[in-house]
């Protein structure tokens, strides 16, 4: 096959057989997110490069290494989104959503993009479900946000997982941190990888997030950011576990998560999975109380999170999570000429209307092909239309999967479908029951 005809590498196909896994994970993730009063917002797939540049980190691997950045037509730096929250704050900012009543509560789905080597869980096209809570300083405000991530998993039916939070801290009692993990890490200079190298003299946090085994292992021993909280960061931290307590949320404390992005303070959490290898992490967030008023805004506190929708699938595969089927056609209609084939337009046009799927012929084959076709599409009921079911206004319509026929007037199928749908789904309802 021609490599024109395949498609980018790190870039994924959904095909018709697997988008209705996409379309119930997002409709799961939007409709949770509702319940706590988070509302949908849209924002271009690329902004100007110092939206990135500047607020994501420039000691970060997203910037340093993975942006796809290109001059636009009028010799402006242009880069495609690596991730979604600087865009978000830009255009709330822009729009004035933080000068409106606080908090803001926003949600999105989006395709973000990254050059990275490609492997299980990790692509240079992904997408991802994320929410951002603007103006709120409060404990209680992680613990909502961590709510709706673990509601979300919980409703698609994710079990062996695990919540995993720490708190970086803020700038000042950073500072002391800094220091230390600068020390500790100039003993081992000779052991660090190039870009580790440069980010002990810029911003040493960053060796934490190294994906090189030796400058993780390194990091291992390494001085712990919860060792050198302020008081008021302390504080903090205690309130978000204590609102977490109170929610039913088990977690355990992890000193070594400080997040791939500069704009992090205090909170920063994980879910983690066991099932999807190397790359565990399913969700991420935290806090990032600094970055509006970076971007030109007023001082306004705010976090959120990340959930990447491919990585969720490929954990529904490994742990053989049932999802809902996709739903198949209601009914085939196969016509038999030219008269019956305008009938069946007719038909179907009004039966769609009540909310079923009509399927009818559009390639002019014969019967016993349709039928075929019919099959091959999990037609759960279908109805033959030729010359006689047209002179005498009736049919048969027959339930695929116990061959019944059921008559009906060709004015009335709509509500013989209906009945007989109705059925099907009672007796499918009863039989789960007693199984």
């Amino acid at each position: 096959m021609s490599e024109i005809n395949r498609a980018i590498k790190g870039t994924n196909d959904v095909l018709p057989k697997d988008s209705h896994k996409i379309q119930f994970l997002e409709k799961t993730m939007l409709e949770t997110a509702r319940l706590f009063g988070f509302r949908e917002i849209r924002v271009p797939v690329f902004e100007h490069t110092e939206v990135f540049s500047r607020n994501v980190g420039d000691t970060t691997d997203v910037v340093q290494k993975e942006m796809y950045t290109f001059l636009d037509k009028g010799g402006r730096s242009i880069t495609l989104r690596p991730e979604l929250t600087a865009g978000v704050v830009r255009s709330s900012i822009e729009h004035g959503l933080i000068y409106d009543a606080l908090p803001q509560k926003v949600c999105y789905i989006g395709g973000c993009y990254r050059y990275e080597k490609p492997q299980a869980g990790r692509l240079r096209e992904f997408h991802q479900f994320g929410i951002e809570c603007l103006g709120a300083a409060s404990p209680s405000a992680d613990a909502e946000v961590i709510s709706v991530a673990h509601q979300i998993l919980n409703k698609i039916g994710i079990e062996k997982i695990s919540l995993q939070i720490n708190s970086i801290g803020c700038p000042e009692c950073r500072k002391d941190y800094q220091a230390a993990l600068k020390d500790y890490f100039e003993k081992n200079i000779d052991k660090l990888c190039d870009t580790c190298k440069d980010r002990l003299t810029r911003n040493p946090m960053r060796i934490l997030d190294c994906k090189s085994p030796v400058c993780s292992k390194l990091a291992e021993n390494a001085p712990k950011v919860i060792d050198y909280l302020c008081d008021d960061c302390k504080k903090h931290f205690e309130g978000v576990k204590a609102h977490l307590d109170s929610a039913g949320l088990k977690y355990t404390v992890n000193p070594q998560i400080v997040r791939g992005l500069d704009y992090y303070t205090r909170t920063v959490f994980e879910f983690i999975s066991g099932d999807i290898g190397a790359q565990s992490t399913v969700c991420g967030g935290g806090r990032y109380d600094a970055l509006v008023e970076q971007m030109g805004g007023n001082p306004t506190p705010a976090l959120g999170f990340g959930m990447g929708i491919e990585r969720l699938l490929l954990l529904i595969e490994n742990s053989n999570t049932p999802l809902p089927k996709d739903k198949t056609c209601d009914l085939y209609i196969a016509p038999m000429g030219e008269k019956a084939s305008i009938k069946a337009t007719e038909i179907a046009n009004k039966i769609r209307f009540d909310g079923f799927e009509v399927q009818t012929d559009l390639c002019g084959r014969g019967l016993k092909a349709q039928m075929k076709y019919a099959d091959k599409i999990n037609a759960k009921f279908t109805l033959v239309l030729g010359d006689n079911e047209l002179d005498t206004n009736t049919a048969e319509i027959k339930d695929m999967t116990t061959g019944t026929k059921t008559g009906t007037s060709l004015d009335k199928i709509n509500d013989t479908l209906l009945s007989l749908v109705l059925n099907s789904a009672l007796e499918n309802v009863t039989d789960s029951i007693i199984e």
